[in-house]
């Protein structure tokens, strides 16, 4: 049972529409206390309950559970939450702020669902919890820089 309010996050994966994107978003909510503290805490929670997430995805895979389940979503909010965590909410006005979880919500997304280069080669070629939450971590890092870069262009021009 606890294993599945934590791979579903909070049951969030169990919604049957667009469950990643369901997973991504409550992620975002459930991050958000820990990023306003600091985003060292934020990214080393996020790495934290990803090498949990591995352990218990393996344990569900080997009793029987389908590999990268819809409902699981675990490592959706370990990507969500890299993302977020190149996010500097003290450098940012809220408006800023806001705006920057929101893209970091998006990037990860588009980089999730695209699954571009090695994204894709982590997600069809690493079997097992190393498979399900690498390729979200990972997309969770490409989607934190490309908030940061556009972040320097903002401040540059704005």
């Amino acid at each position: 049972m606890l294993r599945v309010v934590f791979l579903s996050v909070l049951y969030s994966g169990k919604i049957p529409f667009a469950p990643g994107t369901w997973g991504s978003l409550v992620s975002v909510f459930l991050g958000l206390p820990f990023l306003y503290f600091s985003q060292e805490t934020l990214f080393l929670l996020a790495i934290l309950l990803g090498g949990i997430a591995v352990k218990q995805i393996n344990i569900y895979e080997q009793n029987g559970g389908m590999h990268d389940d819809k409902s699981i979503v675990i490592d959706e909010l370990v990507g969500v939450w890299i993302a977020m965590s190149f996010v500097n909410l003290k450098a940012l006005s809220v408006y800023e702020g806001i705006g920057a979880v929101a893209l970091s919500f998006v990037f990860f997304r588009i980089f999730d669902i695209w699954k571009p280069s090695f994204i894709g080669k982590i997600d069809r070629e690493v079997k097992g919890g190393l498979g399900v939450v690498g390729d979200d971590a990972l997309a969770g890092f490409v989607a934190g820089l490309g908030v940061m870069l556009v972040l320097v262009l903002w401040k540059s021009y704005f």
